[in-house]
């Protein structure tokens, strides 16, 4: 087996998860206690206990996926101690626990940078009304030239025949219309609080730059593909100026798939709630093996 680790992103949440790895594992456990350390509230109660309503708001949601995400990796690297990455990556959010997987920062300085670039977005959000749409199917060229025709954004290239839109609510309903007029039979709105990976959140990109300057970090580990680019990254300098950009830019995800796969590896595992990356991974190739980390079950039953 050569692995590669992904990280899942924002969406994946749900009431009650993680709360079977930390009372099973001692390392997840771990992660979940640091992570009510730092915020000034339970991270661990959220996740656990829910409301839905709070865990699905930004600003507790991106904090808690990120540690979900990191206590499914320690408690794999826990029982699974010689199951090494080839390469990380993970999807908008996703990316910090790709980045914490190669050892750019700690786990803490991590759920900071996370925390406060939710609480930017949350901001973004509220002094706007923005939307998002998904597109199943139909020529990515056509696509392009009807998100500059609508003024609007590509906010995720996710897989084939998968493409995300983002800007203004009104015009992000224009260009619904327009994507059907032009023979687009599936474009579905989605129920989201902002326009994501939209020039709409580009003051949220620049408030975090110097949050991003003042944590420390090492060049990673491992490659790891990042979201602005789509490829695989190796400096602290790329890496920061990435993950300012992400924030308004769109996320390669395809690219990033491919990228860390072009390291030699044959198998993906997602850390984290939920399985989306995986269901993404093999529509973007269809040999390569994947596993998903979620739940002690599935630490226990990874071959």
């Amino acid at each position: 087996m050569k692995p590669v680790f992904v990280f899942s992103g924002q969406g994946a949440q749900a009431v009650g998860m993680g709360k079977d790895l930390f009372e099973q594992s001692p390392a997840a456990a771990a992660i979940f206690k640091e992570a009510d350390s730092i915020l000034g509230w339970s991270v661990s109660d959220v996740c656990f206990n829910g409301p839905e309503e709070k865990l699905t708001e930004s600003r507790y949601c991106q904090p808690a996926i990120y540690t979900m995400s990191s206590a499914c990796l320690a408690a794999f690297a826990e029982k699974k101690p010689d199951v090494k990455a080839l390469a990380s990556a993970g999807l908008s959010l996703g990316e910090f626990g790709a980045l914490y997987a190669a050892g750019t920062f700690t786990f803490a300085d991590g759920l900071r940078l996370v925390a406060k670039r939710a609480e930017l977005m949350d901001e973004c959000c509220k002094k706007t009304k923005g939307g998002m749409a998904t597109i199943l199917g139909g020529d990515l060229a056509v696509i392009m030239e009807t998100c500059q025709e609508c003024d609007i954004d590509v906010a995720n290239l996710n897989c084939p025949g998968q493409v995300v839109v983002s800007g203004p609510e009104d015009k992000i309903t224009k260009a619904v219309a327009v994507f059907k007029e032009k023979g687009f039979r599936k474009v579905i709105p989605l129920k989201v609080a902002g326009a994501y990976h939209s020039r709409m959140m580009m003051d949220a990109g620049d408030a975090l730059k110097p949050v991003l300057d003042g944590i420390p970090m090492k060049d990673p580990m491992i490659p790891v593909a990042q979201n602005y680019v789509g490829t695989c990254v190796q400096s602290v300098g790329e890496i920061r100026g990435n993950l300012v950009s992400q924030v308004a830019g769109s996320v390669k995800w395809e690219d990033c798939v491919r990228s860390i796969l072009a390291t030699g590896a044959d198998t993906i595992i997602e850390f984290g709630p939920g399985n989306v990356l995986t269901g993404l991974a093999r529509r973007i190739s269809a040999n390569v093996a994947t596993f998903n980390i979620n739940s002690m079950d599935s630490v226990k039953n990874f071959v």
